[in-house]
């Protein structure tokens, strides 16, 4: 599905005042245009043709652009085309090209479900979601960075959340790399690999040796975009040796999905993920099961599975779906949903917990985690749920909670005693325990593990959006202008940008938050808890949830 494109300058941040350059950008690959950007006007903020912005990677030659002074280039393949025969299968290298291609535009978005993507005039309007063409030739990432010179300047490597089913590397504004690249003097690189049940369909138990690594395809796309930024960012001016993965929601688990593959061993320096984590893998009996599932909702048998190819990316995921709908019906097990995800295998992700051995995988990369107080608020485009009192939140969590419902309210409100029944609602269904148990889990290795707790509100939306899920990212980008949306614009939510993305460049540099901006931000341990909470003034506070996540079922 094609959804309408936005203009070029929408989408690589420009605003009207570049408008009256539009129709002069796509044919400025012709010996007259290129000579004409000897005599451009001083103030003229993008350049765009031959000779301009050309770097070298190991497939070949591309030219983007210069946009306010940062190098920028979309779309840059580093994979082949996943569809047919190489779909299910780990990613392959992109042909070589001759001559210099193009890299001035979003790759495709990994094949995903798009209906009624935009059916909430709300949030369509909050969040804006970027999407376009749907492809499995979606291997693709884009780089953004200061200069194409020899500076060894921190790498950053954006990992998209939607799950492990939606997203793509721009799908929001607050992604964009052009800011914190150019106050930070970084190179930003994002990118789009596989998802859903193309990208983690496990059909080793049915299909053989062929497909034994079906599972984790999506997560070996991630690998190989890392294996790229170690062969190629050094020409734009980036250090291989020192890169940081960071992600969002499902971004997030997939940076500590990712730290715990063998393969990213050299590849990743440091690891932050926001609004989400995960600490283990699905079970590999599990996946197979639904291998086998999908196989027979197909109609098809082990001789036959490799038809599965030759069905169109729509086909397969609709087909897909309905043998997890099935399995989930057959053996229904409560608290878990299951779903296609990164699979412990053994070989491309370790069965276990991620991080058990103090001095295993991952035990010397530095570790960031974030969340935000409001995560899931329910009171978000609904006014009247604002207006809950204490025992409609009871009566709200008890499908969730059950019998300690009460308990869990009454001990939230010990330690926010100021909030109100919508602030405790918000923050009982957002509690941070996987995100403790994440930092627990790290804290027992060497590197270092700090924390933090996004609490800042914007004043849209009478209030009511609170400090929700995503609203944190532009502000570790520099973006809190360029996505207004999420934060209203202005010095107030800038002023916690500058601090929190100057504890972030710091980080990346050194593996250390502390940059000044903030108060000194310690070391999270399981004991202390320290937790640097992130609002107009901000402040390092042990425990600060303690009382009510202790009252939550374990």
């Amino acid at each position: 599905m094609k959804n309408n494109r936005r203009e070029f300058f929408k989408k690589v941040g420009v605003g009207t005042a570049g408008l009256g350059l539009a129709a002069t950008v796509p044919f400025a690959a012709t010996a007259n245009t290129s000579n004409s950007f000897r005599h451009a006007p001083s103030d003229q903020f993008l350049q765009i043709g031959d000779g301009i912005a050309e770097a070298n990677t190991d497939s070949g030659k591309i030219r983007g652009y210069i946009l306010n002074d940062v190098y920028t280039f979309l779309g840059v393949p580093y994979g082949a085309n996943t569809a047919g025969k190489n779909r299910f299968m780990p990613p392959q290298k992109p042909e070589k090209w001759t001559g210099v291609k193009p890299t001035i535009w979003w790759g495709n978005t990994a094949p995903q479900i798009m209906d009624n993507r935009y059916a909430s005039p709300d949030y369509s309007f909050a969040d804006h979601w970027n999407y376009d063409d749907v492809s499995e030739d979606c291997l693709k990432l884009n780089v953004w960075t200061p200069a194409l010179d020899t500076k060894k300047r921190p790498v950053l490597v954006w990992l998209h959340g939607g799950g492990f089913t939606n997203g793509n590397g721009i799908e929001q504004d607050g992604y964009h790399g052009e800011n914190i690249s150019k106050n930070g003097d970084i190179v930003f690189v994002s990118i789009n690999h596989r998802l859903g049940p193309i990208g983690f369909t496990d059909l080793s138990g049915v299909g053989g040796s062929k497909y034994a690594n079906s599972g984790n395809v999506s997560q070996l796309d991630i690998i190989a975009s890392l294996e790229w930024v170690r062969d190629n960012i050094a020409n734009f001016g980036g250090d291989p040796g020192n890169v940081t993965i960071m992600g969002q929601s499902g971004g997030g688990a997939k940076v500590t999905a990712t730290m715990s593959m063998p393969a990213a061993k050299g590849l990743v320096h440091k690891g932050v993920p926001l609004s989400g984590s995960m600490l283990r893998a699905n079970d590999q009996e599990y996946s197979r099961k639904l291998g086998e599932y999908v196989m027979k909702e197909a109609g098809l048998t082990p001789d036959t599975i490799d038809k599965l190819q030759e069905l169109s990316w729509r086909e397969y995921i609709d087909v897909a779906n309905k043998a997890l709908e099935k399995m989930r019906k057959d053996n229904p097990t409560p608290g878990f949903r299951g779903g296609f995800g990164p699979v412990a295998d053994g070989v491309n992700i370790p069965k276990g917990e991620f991080f058990s051995d103090p001095n295993g995988l991952a035990s010397d990369i530095p570790m960031l985690i974030c969340t935000t107080f409001h995560e899931w608020n329910p009171t978000r485009t609904s006014p009247e749920l604002e207006k809950i009192d204490w025992a409609g939140v009871v009566e709200n969590i008890k499908p969730r909670f059950g019998d300690s419902s009460q308990k869990i309210v009454e001990a939230y409100r010990q330690d926010f005693p100021d909030a109100s029944p919508a602030d405790i609602w918000a923050m009982v269904l957002s509690n941070r325990q996987g995100a403790i148990s994440t930092a627990n889990a790290k804290s027992k290795q060497k590197a270092p593990v700090y924390l933090a707790w996004f609490g800042w509100e914007p004043d849209l939306y009478n209030g009511r959006m609170k400090a929700f899920h995503c609203i944190d990212i532009c502000f570790w980008f520099d973006n809190t202008d360029r996505m207004y949306t999420h934060t209203g614009g202005g010095d107030r939510p800038r002023k916690l940008s500058k601090a929190m993305s100057a504890s972030l460049l710091s980080f990346m540099k050194t593996g250390n938050p502390n940059a000044s901006a903030l108060p000194t931000w310690k070391e999270y341990t399981a004991e202390g808890g320290e937790t640097m909470i992130l609002n107009d003034t901000s402040a390092l506070k042990n425990n600060p949830d303690k009382r009510g996540r202790e009252a939550l079922p374990s």
